[in-house]
């Protein structure tokens, strides 16, 4: 599986987009290395978790084209992990597409704004191109090649947000943001389910701040007391890549910052364009 992390940042991106602040300053006059856009992530260039505005300057950036995209996990009906806008162009003249079908999983309130945000401009010869799967958390599935396990993520009380265990030819997946610290009953399905992590993604918004048990995201401390409960539920092992991500500008979040706290607690610090094969 090749794992590339195309957006790194929180909801306001990294510099933020209206921020001043010294952080944000010094990262602008950093340049273009030092971006971080908001989240998504693209599995053998055929799976996106998630889809944010800046999904088109993605596949640009990046080098790959979206008329390919076959999946698309959406943890949470957020602005910045889900832009539905943009499917209004997926057919008719805007476009001649590849996979005839794409197929989008999220919860309730994803489908909603899919239909919110479609409904003024979506043509009816555009609607068949995308196909609406209602999931939730604990649930298991396959989606063409890949296995998906889906666990609670602990984020919103408006909604259920959603985390996702991948896998395909006994490769696994996890991605643990948007997210505060995840409930007990969700390390029991990943292992119940058979979840073996060659690869943990893990939310970092806050990198030094120690959010605790209630928050809505995490600090890398926070990580570390994920990390050990994975390892005790048989979720990872000693071998198990830890990457850090979703960064928000507030935390100063140069690679050079983020590198140095990586290095201390023996993770992977993301960028946008890092990629890892498992």
């Amino acid at each position: 599986m090749k794992i590339k992390f195309l957006g790194t940042g929180a909801a306001e991106g990294v510099p933020a987009m209206f921020c001043n602040c010294d952080y944000c300053k010094r990262i602008r006059e950093l340049g273009e290395g030092e971006v971080r856009t908001r989240s998504q992530v693209l599995i053998d260039g055929v799976l996106s978790v998630d889809f944010p505005p800046e999904a088109y300057a993605h596949s640009l950036k990046h080098n790959f084209n979206l008329t390919d995209l076959k999946y698309l996990l959406v943890t949470h009906s957020h602005m910045d992990h889900f832009y539905a806008h943009d499917f209004i162009l997926r057919g008719y003249k805007y476009a001649q597409v590849s996979v005839p079908q794409l197929q989008i999983y999220g919860n309730e309130e994803v489908l909603k704004v899919f239909s919110e945000c479609t409904k003024r401009e979506m043509k009816p010869s555009v609607a068949p191109n995308v196909a609406l799967h209602k999931i939730s958390p604990c649930q298991t599935f396959t989606v063409g090649e890949y296995k998906v396990i889906t666990v609670p993520a602990q984020h919103s009380d408006k909604e259920e947000c959603i985390l996702f265990y991948i896998e395909r030819n006994g490769k696994g997946y996890l991605h643990l943001y948007d997210t505060g610290r995840i409930p007990e009953k969700a390390f029991e399905f990943l292992a119940q389910n058979g979840s073996k992590a060659n690869l943990v993604a893990i939310d970092c918004t806050f990198l030094e701040y120690t959010a605790g048990e209630r928050s809505r995201h995490m600090g890398i401390e926070d990580d570390m007391v994920m990390k050990e409960k994975l390892l005790k539920a048989g979720v990872i092992d000693k071998n198990t890549q830890i990457v850090i991500t979703h960064f928000s500008h507030n935390g100063n979040p140069t690679r050079g910052h983020v590198s140095e706290v990586a290095q201390k607690y023996n993770v992977t610090a993301a960028f946008d364009g890092l990629e890892v094969i498992i």
